[in-house]
């Protein structure tokens, strides 16, 4: 039923053929098994549940982000103040400093199996006995919100910054917005868990999903957008964008660990993103994707795409 689109732009799929997402480590490709809505990938992402909102099933696209490198930076709170922040691990766009822009940012390498992603993503390092632990990875999901109309999404502008997640937190967050999981398990957690070795830990972060419409950051890099509640956004945030779910796996399982995050206790996961798609790629994907309540695959870095199912 997928057609495979050229370019190394994502495929969409009909809704009937809506699946959950299996990211293929080898070749850099998505692949589906023909799952429920609600059963799991055998690919150790924790994948969030197909959201059925007034249209229907929800449509996704997934982008699989390696690991690039840590710096002690961060370009949204602390822009260019190098050293100044604590140390994060970034993903996507392989240049990001304390110095990036949007417009630095965009055309550049990036780790993401889709090319035209120069997005930033980064989230503090997580310490295991006093040591930085090397992230195996990021996945990146797009799609509507539970409830939101998925005809009503707007692409990202080009540098929109986006914070999710208390840094400070020293108790329970939300775990719809900062939660820790087991391989493919949904059951998330306020702290991390005592993973298996063949389910190694991961953290969800979802970011906000209604825009002001007019400022791509605020002083407190969080007043320009808020989150949708049942399915809408309020009148002073009135542009529905897609809910972003970053996905970071790390090679830490069974017991003895000591974990911390650079930014302090692990109850204070969070992330940070910085849009430097490319504009028309962003748009396309929206469109063919999440407008049309469509399952997409993720182009390899070779410039090719593979349907699902």
């Amino acid at each position: 039923m997928a057609a495979v689109r050229r370019l190394g732009r994502l495929v969409p799929l009909g809704a009937a053929a809506i699946a959950i997402v299996a990211i293929v480590a080898a070749g850099g490709c998505a692949a589906s098994g023909a799952t429920s809505p609600s059963a799991p990938a055998t690919t150790g992402e924790v994948v969030p549940a197909v959201h059925r909102g007034p249209q229907g099933d929800g449509g996704q696209f997934v982008v699989k982000c390696g690991y690039s490198h840590s710096a002690t930076d961060d370009p949204i709170v602390h822009p260019g103040m190098a050293g100044m922040s604590h140390r994060h691990d970034f993903f996507g766009n392989t240049a990001t400093s304390s110095t990036s822009t949007a417009a630095s940012l965009l055309g550049g390498d990036t780790t993401c199996n889709l090319r035209l992603d120069t997005a930033a993503y980064w989230a503090p390092s997580l310490i295991d006995h006093g040591t930085p632990v090397t992230p195996l990875g990021a996945v990146i999901y797009y799609r509507p919100a539970p409830g939101v109309d998925p005809s009503t999404l707007t692409p990202y502008p080009t540098g929109l910054m986006m914070l999710s997640g208390e840094p400070t937190a020293t108790t329970p967050e939300p775990v719809e917005i900062a939660g820790w999981a087991c391989g493919t398990s949904s059951d998330l957690r306020s702290q991390p868990p005592v993973c298996d070795p063949a389910s190694p830990l991961q953290v969800r972060i979802t970011f906000p999903d209604c825009w002001d419409g007019e400022h791509l950051d605020s002083p407190d890099h969080r007043a320009h957008l808020t989150r949708t509640q049942d399915g809408r956004c309020p009148a002073s945030h009135p542009v529905v964008l897609p809910q972003l779910t970053v996905t970071i796996r790390y090679p830490i399982s069974g017991a003895g660990h000591e974990l911390e995050l650079a930014s302090g206790s692990t109850f204070g996961a969070h992330a940070d993103f910085l849009n430097a798609w490319d504009e028309h790629e962003l748009a396309e994907q929206v469109e063919l994707c999440l407008h049309r309540s469509a399952v997409c695959s993720v182009a390899s870095n070779r410039g090719q795409a593979a349907p699902i199912g």
